[in-house]
Formats: C-alpha cells, structure tokens, sequence
C-alpha cells in the first residue's frame, strides 16, 4: 500500500564540460509525456531508508549512491490530485562510473536522459524548484566544500575543474586567476600525466587530496 508521500532524486554529473541532471520521461498521468526528477510513492511500512535505496533503484538503474537529504516539498497545488508531500535527495555522481548503470525504462517512465543543467525541458510537478535549490546549495558552498571534486573523475584537468566551478557558480572565470587561486589551496595535485586520446594538444592531469583537503579545513 503506498502513502501520500513520494521521494524525487536530483542526480547530477560532469559531463562533456557540463554540469548535467538525470530526468526521466514519465508514462503516466499526470504529466504524462513530461520529463521529471526520477521519483516514486513510499510504500506504507517501508523505513525512509530502504525507500530511498528501492526507488533510485527502480528508477535509475542505480545504487550504493550516497543520497544527501535535500529538502520536503509540501504545496498545495504541487500536484494534481492533491496535497503530496515529496522528500528530495541529491546526489553527486562521476558520469563514467553510472554512465553504462542507469536503466533504460519502466512502467512509470519512457527513458532517462542527462540534460544540461541551463539546457532543461520543461518540468512535471514543481521539479525546477526542486532542481533550483539543490544547485543553489551548491553554489553556496562551493568554496569551502569538496564539491567540484565529486563530479570529476579522479584524474582531471584545470580547465575541467574550471568548466564546473562555472557551472556550479553560473558565472565565467579568469583562467589566470582561477588557476592561480586553486594552486594556492593545497590539495590539488599534480600528477605526471597527461590526457589521452584527445585530438588537440593533450593537457596535464591532476588529482584531489582528500586527506589534504580535510585536514586544512578541520584546523579552521
């Protein structure tokens, strides 16, 4: 037996010098034919937990995703049918980890797709709101969390970890002092290696350090 209470999943990855959002094409009403943060009812007896695991399960394909509580989304006229309550999650994944993961449909949804997160559909529900405010938590810490790190693969280049500072803040950066400001922290590391199979000329490849990063912020 389900509930009046439903969990929606904001997904997002760096992808192709972008940051992206999972949406899912929803086969029924309402909204049918809509895209929308993949999301279902919470069954009656099912613990917060297990409901969040089984929903991103069945509806992404994906799991042993660490799912940050977002927020609780309760308007009146958030859906059709009445007052829903939804709980957002988000979580950050590495596109090259979910890519070949994420399921191709169900009986709730046509597809999944990633989106450019300036490049969106129109949304079911009141899921741009949802969306809006976890990239506005983003944005405002940003500057003193491992954010950007969560999105790159494990070895990256600067001007990847510009495009999602660029992202993340939805503003242009100096390439000078950007560079500049992010070797002055400390925990970025570079390596001695380089990108492969580019066309271009191949860029040097860095990595986070996390231990690092932790440690200058815990003597703050």
């Amino acid at each position: 037996m389900q509930t009046h209470f439903t969990i929606d999943c904001v997904i997002l990855a760096f992808d192709e010098g972008q940051v992206k959002v999972l949406l899912a094409e929803r086969n029924e009403y309402p909204y049918k034919d809509w895209w929308a943060l993949p999301g279902y009812f919470v069954n009656k007896y099912e613990e917060m937990e297990d409901a969040v695991a089984r929903i991103l399960l069945e509806m992404t394909g994906l799991k042993d995703i660490y799912m940050d509580q977002l927020a609780a989304f309760a308007g009146v006229k958030r859906h059709p049918e009445g007052r829903i309550l939804t709980v957002a999650y988000m979580a950050l994944v590495q596109m090259d980890e979910v890519r070949n993961k994420i399921a191709t449909g169900t009986n709730y949804m046509r597809q999944l797709k990633w989106f450019p997160v300036d490049e969106l559909p129109d949304l079911a529900f009141d899921h741009k709101e949802i969306l809006q405010l976890g990239l506005d938590r983003l944005k405002k810490s940003v500057s003193y969390s491992a954010t950007p790190y969560e999105l790159l693969p494990a070895k990256f280049t600067l001007t990847q970890l510009q495009q999602v500072y660029e992202a993340l803040l939805n503003k242009k950066l100096d390439k000078r002092n950007f560079r500049k400001k992010i070797n002055n922290l400390g925990y970025l590391k570079e390596l001695n290696e380089f990108q492969k199979g580019v066309s271009y000329r191949a860029a040097k490849l860095y990595s986070f350090d996390k231990k690092k990063f932790m440690k200058m912020f815990s003597q703050d």
